[in-house]
């Protein structure tokens, strides 16, 4: 098989989480773009529409779903409405998630006092915890359920973060182990998984622009400029740039590939030595 070969996904079906917006859409973007049949599940029933009708408009095979991924019978919903439309589960990607805010340092580079760990806010932990680590788990074991049922080899990809691996001192607490969490998640399902053919990685990326955190370096640009500083690249990343790992770890590409986390994070994680 030649090497391009290896990342068609054409004809194949993929499930996306948190699919309306930020690096879910270029997920979802980029299975479309590549010829898979596309489910957007979103908690922004409305978002999610917009944006299948967009990408439905482009010639692609993409329908959406309301989902809130902290409820395993939504969860369930919308995996049973993504196999009656398309037959089967190829590709799952374990998306949405939410940044609770408040972490103990503020962008602004001063200390946070609702960010302190003994000063948080209980239910903003627990509402975290529910989204970014039970989410995962709804989401991945729904896929499974949908994968085996079909005989089919299958690939999950869950979103974990930077956050997961080190500290991040402007980021709520209950993200970071959350983050933690599902990468020890996808570890352990992708050892239960391999003999059934079902590949399951993780993606961490670091300072991507999105909504996440109330978009708050969409609307500071002096604290998105601070931030940048300490990106050895210099500058935050488009989700557009997510795109290209999305489609290695969906396809046979990435055949060999399971139990893994591959990190995009313009350097962060080797620190800064400016």
């Amino acid at each position: 098989m030649k090497t391009l070969d290896q990342f068609n996904i054409t004809g194949r079906s993929a499930l996306v989480t948190g699919g309306a917006s930020g690096i879910g859409l270029a997920y979802a973007e980029a299975m479309a773009e590549a010829g898979a049949k596309v489910t957007i599940a979103d908690l922004d029933s409305d978002g999610a529409e917009r944006e299948a009708a967009r990408l439905r408009g482009e010639g692609a095979e993409v329908q959406a779903v309301a989902c809130d991924i902290s409820d395993l019978a939504q969860v369930t919903a919308a995996f049973d409405a993504h196999v009656a439309a398309y037959g089967g589960l190829d590709i799952c990607f374990a998306n949405a998630g939410w940044d609770a805010g408040d972490g103990f340092w503020a962008p602004s580079g001063e200390r946070n006092p609702l960010g302190r760990i003994d000063q948080y806010d209980p239910e903003k932990w627990k509402r975290s915890i529910d989204i970014n680590l039970s989410g995962a788990y709804y989401t991945i074991r729904e896929a499974v359920r949908c994968m085996r049922a079909g005989n089919r080899k299958g690939s999950i990809i869950a979103t974990a973060s930077n956050a997961g691996i080190i500290n991040e001192p402007i980021v709520g607490i209950p993200y970071m182990p959350a983050k933690a969490g599902v990468l020890h998640l996808v570890r352990h399902a992708a050892l239960e998984l391999a003999e059934f053919g079902i590949r399951v990685n993780a993606i961490a990326p670091g300072p991507f622009v999105t909504n996440i955190g109330d978009g708050w370096v969409k609307k500071n640009p002096d604290a998105r400029t601070s931030f940048e500083k300490t990106i050895p690249i210099g500058r935050m990343a488009d989700t557009q740039e997510m795109k290209p790992l999305a489609l290695l770890l969906a396809s046979d590409a990435s055949s060999f590939m399971t139990g893994a986390h591959v990190v995009i994070d313009g350097g962060v994680q080797l620190g800064n030595f400016k």
